[in-house]
């Protein structure tokens, strides 16, 4: 048995188990990850994320993120936030910019005197194979328009990378919006 000291966080809705792999050897396997990600028996959160030194120059940490299914992903604005936060708390660094190492490269965030975070991303990418999508499946009509009938009902989406994908849906109201039917359908 192993014991981790870890964070937990969240950042619009996002939650996060975050771990300082500077200060604590960690070396967890897929399942351990869905293990401490599972909301029954575990931590439970959307993705873990580990800080961890980098061999970069100019380069404060790698950042590694893994999704609650135990595979790790390029990128998380969500995370990144909670990630700066971090840091900077458990005195890693109290620099205002912040670079770091994801698997889509080098990210910064930045602090501003209020401590509020933001991340630049990079250029969104609109191209179905830096989703992944399957686009054969989907009527694909209108460039960066998509549709799929999911349970009997056509849903209409746009898709967009940045550093992991994401499917856009145009609702008249974010309060009654089905998200909850339709994320896991789409996913």
């Amino acid at each position: 048995m192993m014991n981790i000291e870890f964070s937990k966080m969240h950042g619009l809705g996002n939650d996060f188990v975050v771990i300082d792999a500077i200060n604590q050897n960690i070396d967890l396997t897929t399942d351990q990850v869905r293990f401490l990600a599972d909301r029954h028996f575990g931590v439970g959160c959307d993705q873990l994320l580990l800080v961890e030194k980098t061999e970069h120059e100019g380069v404060d940490f790698k950042y590694r993120i893994f999704n609650s299914d135990g595979g790790e992903v390029e990128q998380c604005g969500n995370g990144a936030r909670c990630f700066a936060r971090f840091v900077r708390q458990k005195g890693l660094t109290n620099k205002n910019t912040i670079r770091v190492e994801t698997l889509n490269g080098i990210i910064e965030l930045l602090v501003d005197a209020n401590e509020n975070i933001t991340v630049d991303m990079g250029v969104p990418d609109f191209t179905p194979t830096a989703l992944p999508m399957l686009t054969d499946a989907l009527d694909c009509s209108v460039a960066n328009k998509y549709s799929l009938t999911l349970s009997a009902e056509k849903i209409e989406f746009g898709a967009v990378s940045v550093g992991n994908p994401h499917a856009v849906l145009l609702v008249d109201d974010i309060t009654t919006a089905p998200v909850e039917k339709i994320g896991p359908l789409l996913e």
